[in-house]
């Protein structure tokens, strides 16, 4: 082959000299393939380790592990019967909780009761002052009263110049009147030659210009009083919402003495005497005599299975309560919502809020189902899958499954298990990418 260099080899003859002899190639020899077959077959073969390294490392020695039978929980899947209830550990709360805020804030100048108290509604509990506010109210005031004194002068103007319209009418009335008289007796005057032409032409004119003006006069006041009559409610009106805002006003200084809106127990009030509180910022509590619930925090996983009327049996000391729930907060914080329960009846005596007890909660009646025991595996599977044990019990595969009903004990199994068959309910920490557990 052209550019190919055949081997030599040296050989040794008896007498000592030596002697060289080139070597035939085998036809199939490597060094006799073309350079582009060598270096495809090498790609291949470099190819082949590469798929061979990813399979040995993503198959069977990721898919798999091996793992102590006694560290781990195996329980069967039986048929029996679903209990279908919650855990309760609920908080006793007032069952009304009325909250008091400063509404202009200001100077604590006095405290007039203090947490624990009995108070009556109205009752004063602290007094404000504040400069500011006190200043606003008297600008304000001013304001308005002298609003007030305009619509009132213009009500008053109103009623002069109905007053002026029926004088000047009257007036024309009594011109015609006396003006008719006048020309009656001038004319006799007149023809007898003892009054003039001019003179009773002067009369007359005046007479006729008043007839002419009347009804013109008589027109105008009509239309002045329907406006009269329009506008007077409307400056009523204003008149009264302006004294609505003067007593508004007022109350601004009257809220600088916060008071009870209901009668009840003071609680979680903490003010002395020179400290600053600004509007809006809570001053303490109320809770009336409307008697006590319950609160308790529930799994998430139950929010769409609680609704209000569902029944909760609670532990008091040596007797069980019944209670229901009234209200559900859909609110989900770190994993729990809340609800609140209220008693059946009367309450047990000697409850005070914050106090702490347990119970269950009722959702629905009890059940024959497929179940298997409740276990950590469920947080890490949230129930779309299991490890169940093969008949030899050498080892456990992944299977998909399909759980519904669920409790503090139990699971309800509703497809991809079988009665009989066991499996692994412990911890799955790091067995998210496992099929097959073998145990030992």
């Amino acid at each position: 082959m052209r550019g190919e260099v055949s081997p030599v080899t040296t050989l040794k003859l008896a007498d000592g000299a030596v002697m060289d002899r080139t070597i035939k190639r085998h036809p199939w020899h490597w060094a006799r393939w073309p350079i582009g077959a060598r270096v495809a077959i090498g790609a291949a073969l470099a190819l082949g380790l590469v798929l061979l390294a990813v399979a040995m490392v993503s198959g069977n020695a990721e898919r798999s592990v091996r793992m102590a039978r006694n560290t781990l929980s195996i329980a069967p899947v039986t048929q029996g019967v679903f209990h279908d209830f919650i855990p309760l550990r609920g908080k006793v709360v007032p069952h009304d909780t009325i909250y008091i805020d400063a509404i202009d804030g200001g100077r604590v100048e006095r405290v007039l009761a203090q947490a624990g108290d009995e108070v009556k509604e109205g009752e004063p509990l602290i007094g404000f002052s504040n400069t500011n506010l006190q200043l606003q109210v008297i600008q304000q005031e001013a304001q308005l009263n002298q609003a007030t004194a305009q619509l009132q002068q213009n009500e008053i103007n109103l009623e002069l110049n109905k007053i002026n319209n029926e004088r000047a009418l009257a007036q024309l009335d009594y011109n015609v009147t006396r003006l008719t008289r006048s020309i009656n007796r001038r004319a006799v005057l007149f023809s007898k030659g003892a009054e003039s032409e001019e003179a009773r032409d002067i009369v007359q004119d005046e007479l006729s210009y008043d007839l002419k003006l009347k009804p013109l006069q008589a027109a105008s006041n009509e239309r002045q009083d329907a406006i009269r009559q329009s506008q007077v409610p409307l400056i009523e009106a204003q008149l009264k919402q302006l004294q609505e805002n003067l007593r508004i006003v007022h109350a601004k200084l009257d809220n600088l003495t916060v008071r009870a809106p209901v009668s009840g127990r003071l609680t979680d009030m903490d003010i002395k005497v020179g400290e600053n509180r600004n509007p809006g910022q809570r001053l303490a509590e109320i809770t009336p005599d409307t008697g006590i619930k319950l609160s308790a925090d529930v799994d998430e996983y139950y929010l769409s299975r609680i609704r209000n009327g569902e029944v909760s049996d609670m532990h008091i000391g040596d007797e069980t309560w019944r209670l229901h729930v009234i209200r559900v907060y859909p609110q989900v914080k770190d994993g729990q919502f809340v609800i609140d329960l209220a008693f059946d009846g009367k309450s047990p005596q000697g409850l005070v809020p914050g106090q702490a007890v347990q119970g269950k909660l009722s959702l629905g009646g009890d059940d024959r189902a497929l179940i298997l025991p409740a276990g950590p595996f469920l947080e890490q599977t949230g129930g779309d899958w299991i490890f169940v044990l093969t008949p030899n019990g050498h080892s456990a595969e992944r299977r998909r499954i399909k759980i519904g009903r669920r409790n503090i004990e139990q699971v309800e199994v509703l497809s991809g298990l079988q009665e009989g068959e066991r499996v692994i309910t412990s911890e799955y920490i790091g067995l998210e990418r496992i099929n097959r557990v073998d145990l030992q």
